[in-house]
């Protein structure tokens, strides 16, 4: 059995799952599931995640999904009350404890000892509470809004893109003293940050939030340079419904 992956490809959180999946040489199945036509909300699937959202998992006889909050930024320049995802760090947390450090070279994304994996969550949380809430509503009202045919809020946008820069002072920092976030490997704590930087920078021309990081940025071309990574922006253009390593 491999892993199914259920939701929309395009989408950050299923890609976040995904790139994961990749990393770590598995093979995964992807289960459409069409946001825009609220099929996270049809009783079949409810009866699979009772909350109605995705990334939704299933490997084997195993399921795992988590719930989501809305949060409040903390700065209140953004105006917009930002969703908190859970479900999908949570399932890269156990894709990465079960399947990481196999034979055939799996990355350890998750690190080797207690004292790793403290560092990987600690910037786990960092990502999830300080850095997305405000990566959030550039791509919504900058992208998806304007996908669905609504106004943004381009001045919520242009204060949020100023707070990543503000969070991004602080990595800049940290990357002068290791090449990764959570030591010198490639961990979770770098992964869960790229496909919402990735819509910010290259689908809603907000690259200047690398502006005097020289560090941030040569890290972002790192991690965005992985052959993973590239593998999953292949496959969501693909259209295809399979992936095999």
């Amino acid at each position: 059995m491999v892993v199914q992956v259920y939701g929309k490809p395009q989408a950050v959180c299923p890609q976040r799952v995904m790139h994961c999946l990749v990393e770590l040489g598995l093979p995964f199945e992807l289960v459409h599931v069409d946001i825009d036509a609220m099929e996270h909300k049809l009783p079949e699937f409810l009866e699979k995640q009772p909350f109605g959202q995705v990334p939704y998992i299933t490997d084997g006889d195993f399921e795992l999904f988590a719930g989501d909050q809305w949060i409040d930024p903390p700065h209140r320049s953004a105006r917009v009350y930002c969703r908190l995802h859970a479900e999908s760090r949570a399932i890269v947390r156990y894709l990465a404890g079960k399947y990481g450090g196999r034979g055939g070279g799996a990355p350890e994304l998750l690190g080797r000892t207690v004292e790793e994996r403290a560092k990987v969550e600690q910037w786990m949380d960092v990502e999830a509470i300080n850095y997305n809430p405000w990566a959030f509503p550039v791509v919504f009202n900058l992208l998806v809004l304007p996908l669905r045919g609504a106004p943004g809020d381009r001045e919520a946008a242009a204060a949020a893109v100023e707070e990543m820069k503000r969070v991004l002072e602080v990595y800049e920092k940290q990357l002068s003293k290791s090449k990764y976030l959570a030591g010198d490997e490639f961990t979770l704590a770098d992964l869960t940050h790229i496909p919402a930087t990735r819509y910010v920078v290259e689908f809603c021309g907000a690259a200047r939030i690398f502006e005097g990081k020289e560090r941030v940025k040569a890290w972002w071309e790192d991690i965005t340079g992985r052959p993973a990574w590239k593998k999953v922006i292949s496959f969501v253009e693909s259209g295809k419904s399979s992936y095999s390593p």
